[in-house]
Parts: structure tokens; C-alpha cells; sequence
């Protein structure tokens, strides 16, 4: 049987061509994230948008070197000019870093668990039932933060329950730590590892937007004071000046606000995602440490490592053989179809079935026939009972049940009535024959 191998996320500048056995993380990884140089830098799947926010750094200052801090160099004593330019560069290059910074490494994901975490109590309406009781996975717990309660949901995407604070971005189909918000200009999401990077990449921007719009303003003067002019015909005379004016007063606006509203959120220990959903104003905030701590936590704790070792090589799952939890069985293919599921490829479920096909042929036709329906474990009495065509109808009704999409395990009437036949035989009661689970079928 063929099964299509799952997806490769491509590395545009990795050039790996390894084989399937030496596989790293980043290649079969499951969100939706694209990575850089053999998994070392990790972006979001907008990081396209990336290009557009350098472009809108880069422009505007290097237009401002060229018509404005250039003309400036020999109107300052001591060299003086020299330093506008120098600064607006250096200024761009910080700024350009915090961006990679925060574009380019792991928010904070937490990884996701290969199998469902295990039930802890059964469900109780199926009590007194003949069918095996559902094993029940509670939706949300209760977990205790500072002395308040907080709800936690299970993800069913990464099968784990999600650390407070902790949300599933749906752009990057990961859970992420102390998840703020998914940021389109930076192509990433905004979380635990790289918030404080965020921060300081928008403060640093409305400080090189009011830089520019400064220094434009002081060119201007200068022409004013030079020619001794109007200011209408200085700004005539340098429509670049203008044009930055005009684009800086706009920026400004933007990251300036964003710096203002970061502010906030970091003085009270909030997120905007906690901020917009739950309102922490309208109840207590269980992460609030006061003002000073809370800007303490952002910018003089260290920050914790990646949980992801996206270069190493991708462990090899031992085969484990099927477990009985609470009464039921579980299978280890299961979770095999779980993921095939995930990663849009049609489930295989008759790899288990090759195997066990695989050991009854190692025994012989009859032998084979009665280990299967477990005949061979039945007392003589109702060995006596079940006929060889009795013993084909049970073989042929088991063989039907499998595959049912439903995963009923009821008999079929031709194991009921079979049933009933060895109960009427034997004299037993009515109960008997209303039971007949208790066969060794």
C-alpha cells in the first residue's frame, strides 16, 4: 500500500537534500510557519509583509540623508553635521534589528503533544450500560494564579491544555506563551520570547520618525535664514523636506499610539489579546505585580529559552503495542490517523490489519479460524454445541463488523441466535441468553 509522505516546508536558502531518515524538526514541522537558513530563523506565513515594513523604513531615511541631513553637514560648527547623517543610519540600523529580532525567532510556541493527554474519570451515563463507558476529556480546568482562578482550554489542534495566558494563533496555527497578538507588519506573532523586542522595535520607530520630521523642520529655517525668505518659499525650495514632514506626522500617529497603548498594557501586566477579550478593568488582574514589577517582568527578566530544537533531528517514535485505559482500548494507530488527518493525507487505518494478517498466517486454517473468533476458548459443552457451519456464520458476521465507521461493537444476529441455540441447550435462564457478551467471542 502506497502512503503519500507528509509535507516538506521548503528552505529557500538551506539547499538540503537529506535523505527521510535524517530529517530535522523544521521540515516536518506542522504549523504554518516558514523558515530560513536550516531552521535558524523562524518567521510567520505573512512574512512577506516583511519586505514592505523595511521598504517603508528605509525609503523615508534614505531620502532624508540624500536631500536633507547631507546639505546640513557644513552648517554646524565642528563637524557637527556630520552627525545628523551618522545618526539617522545608525538609527535605521538599530531599528532594522529589533525588527529581525522580532520577526525572526520563536515566540514562545509550545510544542504540540503526539497523542491526546489521558482522560481522568469516565462519564457517567453510561453507567450500568453494556456498552463501554466514554472516557471523558474536560474542556476547560481551573488553574490557581496569584490567589485568583483562571480558566485554561484544551487545544485540540496540539492536544495539550494551554498554560494561562497561553492562546492558539489560527494565522500560525500554533499555541503561543503569553500570547499578545499576531502583527501582519512583522509577519510574526507576538508572544513571550519576542514581545520586548516588539516593544522596543515600535518605541525606537516614533523616535526616528520624530528624528526626521525634526531635522526636516530645521532645514527649513535654515533656508528661511539664509536667503532670508518666507517660510512658504522655503519649503518651495526643499519639497523633500516636505514630503517627510507629511509622512513622518502620518507614521507618527500610528507607531506613536501603538507605543502609547504598549505603555499601558506593560504598567497594568496585561495583553492586548487579554485586553480586548477579557477586560481586566471590569475584575482583578491575576498578573498585575504593580508598576514597577510590571516593567521589570518586560525588561530586566531574562528571557526563556526556545522550547523548540527546530535543527535537531526528528525522534523516531518506539512501536508500542495497544493499552487498556479505563476499560477501553486504545490502539497505537490512533494516533497515526490523527495525524495523518492533520497533515491532509487520507488515513491509512489497515497498517494494524497487515500485521495481525501477518501472524494468523503463521498458523494453521482451523487453528487460525478459532483463535480468531476465540472458539478455542469455550468450554466443551458449547464446543459441542457450534457446529462447523455455526462456526463459518461467526466467522463471516465478525469479518462483516469490521470497519464500521461508527465503531460499534454490538454482535450480529447470527451470534445472538447462536447464543440463544447454546442457552437453550444447556437449560440456563432467560438471562443467559439476554447476556450473550459473556461468551468469549
Amino acid at each position: 500500500m502506497y502512503v503519500v509522505p507528509p509535507p516538506k516546508h521548503s528552505d529557500p536558502l538551506s539547499g538540503s537534500t537529506k535523505g527521510p531518515d535524517s530529517l530535522r524538526v523544521y521540515q516536518t514541522w506542522k504549523g504554518s510557519n516558514i523558515f530560513f537558513l536550516d531552521g535558524r530563523f523562524v518567521f510567520g506565513p505573512d512574512v512577506r509583509s516583511l519586505v514592505l515594513t523595511i521598504f517603508l523604513v528605509v525609503a523615508p531615511v534614505s531620502v532624508f540623508c540624500v536631500f536633507v541631513a547631507r546639505k546640513l553637514i557644513y552648517d554646524f560648527e565642528d563637524h557637527w553635521g556630520m552627525s545628523v547623517m551618522a545618526v539617522a543610519i545608525l538609527f535605521t540600523i538599530h531599528v532594522l534589528v529589533l525588527l529581525l529580532l522580532t520577526s525572526g525567532r520563536d515566540p514562545g510556541i509550545i510544542p504540540r503533544n503526539a497523542h491526546p493527554p489521558e482522560p481522568e474519570a469516565f462519564d457517567g451515563n453510561n453507567e450500568g450500560s453494556a456498552q463501554t463507558p466514554q472516557l471523558r476529556l474536560p474542556r476547560i480546568k481551573e488553574v490557581e494564579v496569584n490567589g485568583i482562578t483562571v480558566k485554561i482550554k484544551y487545544c485540540d489542534t496540539c492536544m495539550l491544555y494551554r498554560p494561562p495566558r497561553c492562546s492558539h494563533c489560527s494565522i500560525c496555527n500554533n499555541c503561543v506563551e503569553r500570547f499578545d497578538h499576531h502583527c501582519p507588519w512583522v509577519g510574526q506573532c507576538i508572544g513571550l520570547r519576542n514581545y520586548r523586542f516588539f516593544f522596543m522595535f515600535v518605541f525606537s520607530t516614533t523616535l526616528l520618525c520624530i528624528y526626521v520630521f525634526s531635522f526636516c523642520w530645521i532645514y527649513i529655517k535654515k533656508i528661511m535664514d539664509s536667503e532670508d525668505i518666507t517660510l512658504w518659499k522655503a519649503m518651495l525650495k526643499t519639497p523633500a523636506s516636505i514630503g517627510l514632514i507629511v509622512y513622518t506626522f502620518i507614521a507618527v500617529w500610528f507607531v506613536g499610539g501603538l507605543t502609547a497603548f504598549h505603555l499601558y498594557l506593560i504598567s497594568t501586566n496585561q495583553t492586548t489579546y487579554e485586553n480586548f477579550r477579557y477586560r481586566y478593568d471590569r475584575r482583578a488582574n491575576p498578573y498585575n505585580k504593580g508598576f514597577i514589577q510590571n516593567f521589570g517582568e518586560i525588561f530586566c527578566t531574562r528571557i526563556p529559552a526556545s522550547k523548540n530544537q527546530f535543527r535537531a533531528s526528528v525522534p523516531k517514535e518506539p512501536g508500542i503495542g495497544g493499552r487498556s485505559v479505563g476499560g477501553g482500548f486504545v490502539s497505537p494507530n490512533m494516533g497515526k490517523a490523527a495525524e495523518d488527518i492533520e497533515m491532509g493525507r487520507k488515513a491509512v487505518w489497515g497498517d494494524g490489519g497487515a500485521a495481525l494478517d501477518h501472524r494468523e498466517g503463521q498458523l494453521s486454517d482451523n487453528e487460525g479460524l478459532h483463535k480468531e473468533i476465540g472458539i478455542g476458548e469455550m468450554s466443551p459443552e458449547i464446543r459441542t454445541a457450534v457446529g462447523e457451519d455455526d462456526r463459518a456464520n461467526i466467522l463471516h458476521a465478525r469479518r462483516s463488523s469490521w470497519g464500521r465507521k461508527s465503531g460499534s461493537w454490538e454482535m450480529s444476529p447470527e451470534v445472538l441466535a447462536l447464543a440463544s441455540r447454546v442457552g437453550g441447550g444447556g437449560g440456563s435462564s432467560s438471562g443467559a441468553s439476554s447476556r450473550p457478551a459473556e461468551l468469549k467471542l
